[in-house]
């Protein structure tokens, strides 16, 4: 049996990976430059195949996982649409995944702070996500 920790930096984690698959969904048809596109979706399919390793996990725990609260999911939609609405360039979807790399960068290692009794093998998964978050940003510095 997972301690509370665990179980809590589970859900935590696996709501931060909904919200990044969203958010990547979000503004992948506005996005014109194809290498761009690529390093979207390819980040988009590193955060699904880390939200089924803890999809696997939490069941293990008979656990469910996290939505993400449904007001910062609006705020993010509306910020997303009214930046696209006034410039739909590929220079703003590389500006909005940047901050959004960045608040998961934040979140998860607020989360890693706040569970220390967190099993080993999820904490592992959580620094695996801020490292794929860091290098998104980084590899969209280019388009900003």
């Amino acid at each position: 049996m997972a301690n509370t920790d665990t179980i809590k930096f589970l859900k935590e984690c696996d709501m931060a990976v909904k919200m990044g698959v969203s958010s990547l969904d979000e503004v992948l048809d506005n996005v014109t430059h194809e290498k761009l596109k690529k390093i979207l979706i390819n980040s988009k399919e590193q955060h699904q195949q880390i939200g089924e390793k803890l999809k696997v996990i939490l069941s293990e725990y008979d656990k469910s996982g996290k939505e993400p609260n449904i007001m910062a999911k609006s705020m993010s939609w509306v910020k997303t649409n009214i930046h696209l609405l006034m410039d739909e360039s590929d220079s703003t979807v590389a500006d909005l995944v940047t901050d959004g790399c960045n608040m998961g960068v934040k979140s998860l290692s607020k989360y890693i702070n706040q569970y220390k009794d967190a099993d080993k093998d999820v904490l592992d998964i959580a620094r695996n996500l801020i490292n794929i978050e860091e290098r998104l940003s980084v590899d969209l510095r280019p388009y900003l």
